[in-house]
C-alpha cells in the first residue's frame, strides 16, 4: 500500500514535518521513495509522534535507505551495534559545534536519522544548516577562490581532543586524516555545497595554517547565517532524518544541567567528490 505524505516546510529551502506515516510499519517501496524525494527536497525532515519507533524499528526503517555503519565509540557487545547512543546533562555537553557527520570517513555518510529518547523539560532543539544554499551565498571571488581546494578531516579532532599525544597517534593510525573537496558535488542532485566543518576539518592541503585558518573561518560562518537555517523542538517520538552531504547540524545546550538522551542510526554514503 501506498502511503500518502503530507509535507510542511518550515523555510523556504531547509527543513520540512512529514505526517501520514509510521515509521515503525513495514512500509512499501513507494513510500520510502517517496521520503527519499522529501529529504533530496528539503534536506532534513522530520516525523512527529514516532511512538512505536524501538531500535528494531529505527535499524529496520534505516536499512531501507542503505547500510549502516557502526561508530568507533559504540560500545563492543552492544544490542543493535548500528545505534550510537548520544547522551547529554550536568556538564556533559551535546555537539554544540557546526558539522557534518563522520566526515573523517573516506566515504561519509548518506545521512542520519535520530529519535529522541529522553527529553529535557525545557530546550536542546537541534538546528540544521543548507550549505547549498550557504555555497550560493558566497561572492564570486571566494568561490573561485576555493574551487578545487581540498580540505583535511580528522577524527581525533573531536574524539580524542582530551587524549594525551600518545593515544592520539594510536587513534590516528586508526583512523587516518582524509581529504575530500572543499566544495562538495551532491551526487543526487547535483548541487555545490560547502563541505568544511568546525568539528572536523583541520586544515587545506598544501596551504600553510596561516593562511588555510582564516579561510576556514570564513566558510564554516556561512552555516551561522540565519538565512540558511532551520530549528528543531524536539517532543516525545519525534524523529529526524537529515542529509549529511547537502547540511550541518548543531545542538542548543540550553537545556544543561538536565539529561538529554538521542539515538541515530547512520547511513553510509559515497566518497565526496
Amino acid at each position: 500500500m501506498v502511503t500518502t505524505l503530507t509535507i510542511e516546510p518550515l523555510t523556504a529551502t531547509i527543513g520540512a514535518e512529514i505526517a501520514g506515516v509510521d515509521l515503525a510499519d513495514e512500509l512499501s517501496d513507494e513510500t520510502i521513495a517517496a521520503i527519499r524525494q522529501a529529504l533530496l527536497d528539503w534536506k532534513v525532515i522530520f516525523f512527529r509522534d514516532q511512538h512505536r519507533l524501538g531500535r528494531d524499528e529505527h535499524v529496520a526503517f534505516g536499512r531501507r535507505f542503505g547500510q549502516l555503519e557502526v561508530h568507533p565509540l559504540t560500545p563492543e557487545g552492544q544490542d543493535h551495534p548500528e545505534v550510537f547512543v548520544l547522551p547529554s546533562g550536568g556538564e556533559r555537553r551535546a555537539p554544540g559545534l557546526w558539522h557534518s557527520d563522520v566526515t573523517w570517513r573516506p566515504e561519509p555518510s548518506m545521512g542520519s536519522i535520530l529519535r529522541s529518547v529522553k527529553l529535557p523539560p525545557v530546550g536542546g532543539d537541534t538546528l540544521w544548516a543548507d550549505m547549498h544554499a550557504a555555497y550560493d551565498l558566497l561572492d564570486d571571488r571566494v568561490k573561485t577562490d576555493i574551487d578545487g581546494l581540498i580540505g583535511l578531516h580528522d577524527y581525533t579532532r573531536v574524539f580524542g581532543a582530551l587524549q594525551p599525544p600518545v593515544v592520539q597517534e594510536k587513534m590516528r593510525t586508526e583512523h587516518p586524516t582524509v581529504e575530500h573537496p572543499i566544495v562538495r558535488t551532491h551526487p543526487e542532485t547535483r548541487r555545490k555545497a560547502i563541505y568544511v566543518n568546525a568539528a572536523f576539518t583541520c586544515g587545506i592541503k598544501g596551504m600553510d595554517e596561516s593562511e588555510a585558518r582564516p579561510l576556514l573561518r570564513r566558510l564554516e560562518r556561512q552555516a551561522w547565517l540565519p538565512d540558511v537555517q532551520c530549528r528543531f523542538r524536539w517532543q516525545p517520538g519525534s524523529v529526524a532524518f537529515w542529509d549529511n552531504r547537502a547540511t550541518q547540524h548543531c545542538v542548543s545546550n540550553d537545556f544543561l544541567p538536565s539529561p538529554r538522551v538521542m539515538e541515530r542510526v547512520t547511513v553510509v554514503g559515497d566518497r565526496p567528490f
